[in-house]
């Protein structure tokens, strides 16, 4: 897979750096799974899953520079390493309810579609 020099960049990642990146990811998972509320669901499903793409990308030897469309980079690279177009599209569908959740004065997640959305992510991390 070709890494864009533009959002990322070559690094080697100790082990236990990885490893690191990877609780981090779980942990924001199973915050998810502990709440009831819907919003919160929501904010850390999407959390963990860029968390874990981050995770992946760190196990090919290269860094996600924090730049302008890095989140959509980070689900284009999952979606690739995982060969699952899915990851992207359903990614992309979260981020921007997120961006319109931050920028846009807000939205209102059901209850509903943050299970649907924690299920996603659980089940990407089971492909992990």
């Amino acid at each position: 897979m070709h890494f864009q020099e533009e959002f990322y960049h070559k690094f080697k990642f100790e082990e236990s750096q990885v490893k690191d990146y990877f609780r981090s990811a779980k942990s924001s998972l199973e915050i998810a799974g502990k709440v009831d509320i819907p919003e919160v669901i929501f904010k850390f499903s999407y959390d963990a899953l860029i968390k874990l793409g981050i995770t992946l990308i760190a196990r090919e030897g290269y860094k996600t520079r924090s730049t302008t469309g890095h989140h959509i980079k980070i689900l284009e690279a999952m979606s690739r390493i995982l060969k699952d177009e899915e990851i992207e599209t359903v990614g992309n569908m979260m981020r921007r309810q997120r961006n319109m959740d931050l920028y846009n004065g807000g939205i209102i997640v059901t209850e509903k579609e943050s299970r649907e959305y924690l299920n996603f992510v659980r089940g990407v991390f089971r492909k992990v």
